[in-house]
């Protein structure tokens, strides 16, 4: 870091296991291709617990958060598409130059780690520093948004309607872009068809509602929390199933009158994987995107899967391209056929900590923390 900085508070990853630290840091200006941005709101992501939590390798001293939303202070070199005053939400970011960039496929990037989980500039430079002037790390996702402002990596960064509230807006960035993405831009229940999502938090509910927006038929909801199954019935879902107590494929199957054609795990449990992949339909499409520990091993029966014609993606991300996808989902918003920021509860930045845990808990579906 180099030059002169403006003085942000932010909450940095300092020890595994251990709740986020919220400490005073300079911020230096933006560079080449970065945008600042004064940060109105930032999701609470389950990614976000599962780096401070070592199932993801990324480096301490490292300032979290990748569901920004807020408005242009500054922009660097280069950037063309926002300018200062603009609203924004801020996304996963991408090198733009691989072969899956190119092909429109920025969240299969190649040089993904690189630019999220590094923990800094591909230079290897960050944009924070202490009071002594020793670097913090920065630009998780491209943005760090666990900061009153933050500079963001120029692809990380969508503009949004200036009257769509940036509380709510920032979980489209990721966890209701990958639940929404997974169904509209890879499943695509074909409308009156089948599909069961397992995991009603969140990234499923945002699954489930894509899936009703798309007039499915039959949608399906499978979690062990009788309060989310309530929520999923008022979101669209047509039956739920409380896995605890119920065999959920005898009851999938039941319901389909034989399977299931497209379904989706959000899980990452291999038993849960299990069950999807037993629910399905010949030539039924699964989908699999949950952040699965070390030694979890989903299994398929080989020969009776080629006997059914079955697919398996896994996702990331919602394999969406967010400069166009997240405008899609506030127009949904906006039609009434989306209404995620029924998931939402605000909590004050210092709160970070008891956000997390109310998501943990399960008490809360998506904690977003407003500064």
């Amino acid at each position: 870091m180099s030059g002169s900085g403006t003085q942000v508070k932010a909450a940095v990853y300092e020890e595994l296991g251990k709740p986020l630290a919220i400490r005073e840091l300079v911020l230096e200006e933006p560079r080449a291709n970065e945008v600042q941005v004064r940060m109105v709101a930032t999701g609470v992501c389950h990614t976000d617990a599962v780096v401070r939590d070592g199932w993801i390798p990324t480096e301490p001293n490292l300032v979290l958060g990748h569901e920004g939303a807020g408005v242009v202070e500054k922009v660097g070199e280069g950037v063309t598409h926002v300018a200062p005053g603009d609203h924004v939400v801020l996304t996963v970011n991408s090198c733009g130059a691989c072969d899956s960039c190119w092909n429109g496929h920025p969240t299969y990037c190649a040089n993904s780690y690189v630019h999220n989980f590094a923990g800094g500039r591909p230079d290897g430079s960050s944009a924070f520093a202490d009071a002594d002037g020793n670097p913090v790390r920065s630009h998780f996702f491209g943005q760090s948004s666990f900061a009153t402002l933050a500079n963001a990596s120029a692809r990380s960064v969508v503009k949004i309607p200036e009257d769509f509230p940036l509380e709510i807006a920032g979980p489209l960035g990721c966890g209701v872009q990958t639940g929404a993405g997974s169904v509209l831009n890879i499943l695509k229940p074909r409308p009156g068809g089948s599909f069961v999502v397992f995991g009603a938090g969140a990234v499923g509910l945002s699954a489930l509602m894509a899936a009703v927006a798309n007039r499915a038929g039959t949608v399906i909801a499978v979690d062990t929390v009788d309060s989310r199954l309530e929520l999923a019935r008022e979101l669209g879902a047509t039956h739920t199933i409380n896995g605890r107590s119920e065999d959920a494929v005898a009851r999938i199957l039941e319901i389909t009158g034989g399977g299931v054609q497209t379904a989706l795990d959000t899980t990452g449990n291999d038993v849960v994987f299990g069950q999807m992949i037993d629910s399905l339909a010949v030539a039924g499409h699964a989908g699999a995107l949950g952040a699965a520990k070390e030694d979890a091993k989903g299994v398929i029966a080989l020969p009776t899967a080629l006997s059914r014609g079955i697919r398996v993606t896994w996702i990331v991300e919602g394999d969406a391209v967010p400069q166009t996808f997240i405008p899609e989902l506030i127009a949904l918003n906006r039609a009434g056929h989306f209404p995620y920021e029924r998931l939402i509860r605000e909590y004050a930045f210092d709160d970070l900590s008891a956000a997390f845990a109310d998501s943990e808990s399960g008490e809360v579906l998506k904690p977003v923390v407003v500064f």
